[in-house]
């Protein structure tokens, strides 16, 4: 098989969560995007939430258990094909953080990670999970991108700071790439060196290099500042004079096409691709977690993807958490999730 007709896994995320709910809408409302696709996880917990979004009078979704990925190729549109990479005890209780949520889903995206890096599956998306299960559940990790970095460079047999990662999140209108991730701020402040920029930038050229379409020719990034109005010439902060334009000054001597740094209050706005017509950056560079995501999420979450770059596989998320407040009540969106998996197969080709 090639990587265009390989499988894509969909991990449940937190069982406790919305992550299975959508799934399952998912599969029953865009049969077009999930044909080819299976969900890693458990089979009585996609069951109860394929319940839980059929409404009185409706028949019911079904689940198929399988018992390799390939098989996920077979099973018709409208059913959800499981490979029960775990099977739970007994069902957890719907919007309850608890330690064996957080396992379940830590055990999922760890074996789809193992079956992509294999070569197994074409990509996976992962539905949320939620951190506090995970630090309960005793996982030594914050989320999903520390996870993914650790077993890929188990995989290649690397220390985990050879194999830089970064996370980036998506929509047809805006792209941002974040310096740093799950981190406090004030840790996210101090992660903002030269070497990170530096990296970051060069991991978003490679990005934009991988994926361009045939006859692009610009990939132009943008540099949000850490400080307001971008530091205003060193009179609120000096970080983009000492640390953001020395990594950008190498990032040109490396061919890349880079600008800024800008206030970053405006460049977002700047980047902002409307009316299909593009944006004056193809991505732009956060400097930490909210400062790059609010822009991208205000847009709209349902249309937003989380990509996880610097891989050697294709991961993509949708962009929001496990909304325990709703699970369980059938009321979730599964638009971004659709648009995870969507442009899971389009970067997979």
């Amino acid at each position: 098989m090639t990587m265009a007709t390989l499988p894509i896994a969909i991990t449940q995320g937190d069982p406790a969560g919305i992550g299975p709910e959508i799934i399952a809408k998912a599969f029953r409302d865009a049969p077009d995007v999930t044909r080819g696709c299976f969900v890693a996880g458990d089979v009585a917990t996609l069951r109860r939430a394929a319940k839980i979004i059929t409404g009185p009078g409706q028949v019911g979704l079904p689940v198929a258990e399988i018992r390799t990925a390939s098989e996920a190729l077979e099973v018709p549109p409208r059913c959800i094909p499981v490979l029960p990479v775990l099977q739970a005890p007994e069902l957890v209780q719907v919007g309850v953080i608890s330690a064996s949520a957080g396992r379940m889903a830590a055990d999922c995206v760890t074996w789809a990670a193992r079956a992509a890096l294999r070569g197994d599956i074409a990509a996976l998306v992962t539905a949320p999970l939620h951190k506090e299960a995970l630090a309960a559940a005793g996982v030594d990790f914050p989320g999903h991108t520390e996870l993914l970095q650790a077993e890929a460079a188990a995989h290649l047999g690397r220390p985990v700071q050879e194999v830089p990662v970064r996370m980036m999140l998506a929509n047809d209108e805006l792209k941002t790439v974040l310096v740093s991730i799950h981190l406090s701020l004030r840790e996210a402040i101090a992660a903002v060196t030269t070497d990170n920029v530096l990296q970051t930038l060069r991991l978003t050229h490679e990005f934009l290099l991988r994926t361009s379409t045939p006859g692009q020719t610009r990939r132009r990034i943008g540099v949000a500042g850490l400080n307001p109005h971008a530091g205003e010439g060193g009179l609120f902060g000096r970080e983009e004079l000492d640390i953001i334009l020395p990594a950008m000054a190498q990032a040109r001597r490396e061919g890349i096409d880079v600008q800024g740094p800008f206030a970053p209050d405006t460049v977002f706005m700047r980047a902002r691709a409307r009316d299909a017509q593009p944006g004056e950056f193809d991505v732009v560079v956060a400097m930490y977690h909210d400062q790059g995501l609010i822009p991208v999420k205000y847009l709209g979450v349902e249309k937003g993807v989380n990509v996880t770059i610097g891989l050697p596989l294709v991961r993509t998320s949708p962009d929001h958490g496990t909304a325990f407040d709703i699970a369980g009540t059938g009321q979730a969106d599964a638009s971004s999730l659709i648009e995870a998996i969507r442009m899971a197969r389009q970067l997979a080709l």
